[in-house]
């Protein structure tokens, strides 16, 4: 049966998703293209139902070897006109998933990772989603972010994400000054970024150490500056004073885990 009215409870909820409450009351989100669902399947994701636009042109475009995957889940089927009511993607691929969230009550902090990231208030959906696409490439296992942040399952974020967030577990924390100082605690070295310190991101050690990234406007809040072990910042030899928040991660981070021996 092919669904064809917008009125669908199906329908419905699938456009309920795309608000942050509703992914939060019902600990799930949506994922579309072909690739997301391919990297969903692969990792083991908790599909809840696969929509396929029953008579889209692109739908041709999905694998035979995905298509038979997908077969043994919940598949519903809804109309073209229905689809691009749903859909978030100027040229739609014809599938999108429903996805319950990985870790949904589970905030438990590894402390024994050799490098933590931290995020403060990060508010671009595609800063989120290249800082985890980053942390995925590093082998990271998790993030810590601020509450407050940019939700990590917005469509935006999950599209940039590339697969990663599949892989990268997201705490979000009521208090970062918090987890710091229980950081501290476990000895760990906690660097936070600032423009107004002299000390080089390539003049620190990082083994057992917290990388904090900041908000793109202001960033490092007072507070987390104060608990920081020390201040970092990348040296500019340009006019620019400084680099996109995703940008200057992926510079940091890939500094720490080369000097950590695992980049030669």
């Amino acid at each position: 049966m092919t669904i064809t009215s917008k009125d669908n409870e199906t329908i419905k909820h699938i456009k309920k998703l795309k608000e942050k409450k509703y992914r939060e009351e019902y600990h799930e989100f949506i994922v579309e293209g072909i690739k997301m669902i391919e990297e969903a399947i692969n990792e083991g994701a908790k599909i809840k139902s696969i929509i396929i636009c029953e008579d889209c042109k692109t739908q041709g475009a999905i694998p035979n070897d995905l298509m038979y995957e997908i077969a043994k889940l919940n598949c519903i089927y809804v109309a073209e006109k229905i689809f691009n009511t749903i859909t978030d993607v100027i040229n739609p691929q014809g599938i999108m998933a429903v996805i319950e969230k990985p870790n949904a009550r589970d905030n438990t902090i590894d402390f024994s990772a050799n490098v933590s990231l931290l995020l403060d208030n990060i508010q671009d959906p595609g800063n989120m989603g290249t800082i985890l696409r980053t942390a995925d490439s590093l082998n990271m296992k998790q993030i810590i972010v601020s509450k407050g942040s940019a939700d990590v399952y917005n469509l935006k974020v999950v599209r940039s994400t590339m697969g990663a967030i599949f892989r990268v577990k997201v705490i979000e924390v009521e208090n970062l000054v918090t987890v710091i100082k229980e950081m501290k605690k476990h000895k760990i070295k906690v660097y936070a970024t600032d423009l107004q310190t002299d000390k080089s991101i390539y003049d620190v050690d990082y083994s057992k150490s917290a990388i904090v990234i900041g908000n793109e406007a202001n960033g490092v809040s007072s507070k987390v500056l104060y608990e920081a072990t020390e201040r970092i910042k990348i040296p500019m030899i340009g006019k620019t004073e400084s680099l996109n928040a995703a940008v200057a991660t992926s510079v940091i981070l890939y500094e720490a885990f080369r000097k950590n021996g695992n980049i030669k």
